[in-house]
């Protein structure tokens, strides 16, 4: 059992038991080329165990957390253990306050760290900031600047044994960080592939873009592959319009990261509706899929 390292915008954790009818068989090699959170990554590592597995950010930041924890285990926990010492101890205006501190530290003066030291700072920052946001400021150098979250930790700001599931799982998985096209190069034809692209119409792109041309280029490779899952915001016109011959399905999700729409009665997180365009020799059903992920 795990579950992701933070919380990520877009995360697929509460979207696998609508994957659930339309998973594989097996998996013996899987290519993850939009990584983020990596909930889908977590499920096949644990239910299919594949002899191979590659995953893809095009955000290096992101991608060096996972490249420490696989290679540099002991500085990376030894950086996040001494922030958390530091943090653990303060009232909630002390902890917001070493919180921006902290973050005007890695914006303007990172050049001093070490590559572990970077990664686990970042960590911290992202398990200590607001609501699984990853925010982009000028005034952060464009670095990570989402504002400080709760706050309200109360004996620790990781987890272990997360971290050791990562690190174990890692060891037989290559990393990329670039397009998604370099990431899907030289791997052999029986590789089921997962991607989750920035949403259409989407303003979550963590700085990067990514056109309506450029999600019409990945549609056509995965036409192409026969174990192959696309999610995206549910416009179903639009696809079709792509000629594609993958099969696909709708369902109903509930964004429950970042900001909250505002009511009456308070903030209501958000309604929308996500597609599903896949290619798998599918398993039997949902009494034989196990979320092996952490809510």
């Amino acid at each position: 059992m795990s579950k992701p390292l933070f919380m990520w915008a877009g995360g697929k954790n509460k979207m696998l038991k609508h994957y659930a009818p339309h998973m594989p068989l097996d998996v013996s090699s899987y290519c993850e080329p939009f990584f983020g959170g990596g909930a889908m990554f977590i499920h096949v590592m644990n239910r299919y165990k594949p002899d191979y597995a590659r995953i893809n950010d095009i955000n290096p930041d992101i991608v060096r957390i996972y490249e420490c924890i696989k290679n540099e285990l002991e500085p990376f926990t030894a950086r996040l253990n001494k922030l958390e010492s530091q943090y653990l101890p303060l009232e909630k205006e002390d902890r917001k306050k070493l919180y921006y501190e902290i973050r005007s530290e890695h914006a303007w003066d990172y050049e001093k760290y070490s590559n572990a030291e970077e990664a686990a700072t970042l960590y911290f920052l992202m398990k200590t900031g607001f609501n699984g946001v990853y925010q982009l400021n000028k005034n952060t150098n464009g670095r990570y600047g989402t504002p400080s979250g709760l706050l309200n930790q109360k004996d620790k700001v990781y987890d272990r044994d997360v971290l050791a599931w990562w690190n174990d799982a890692l060891k037989k998985t290559d990393i990329y960080s670039g397009d998604w096209k370099d990431a899907v190069e030289d791997i052999s034809e029986d590789t089921f592939f997962f991607f989750d692209p920035p949403y259409r119409e989407s303003f979550a792109d963590y700085g990067h873009g990514f056109t309506d041309e450029m999600l019409i280029d990945l549609i056509s490779f995965c036409d192409s592959k026969q174990s192959v899952m696309l999610s995206n915001r549910d416009d179903e016109e639009w696809f079709a319009e792509q000629n594609h011959t993958m099969d696909y399905t709708h369902f109903d999700i509930t964004y429950t990261v970042g900001r909250r729409k505002k009511t009456e009665d308070g903030f209501s997180a958000k309604k929308a509706r996500e597609i599903l365009l896949y290619r798998t020799k599918a398993d039997t059903g949902l009494e034989n899929f196990l979320v092996d992920t952490g809510a």
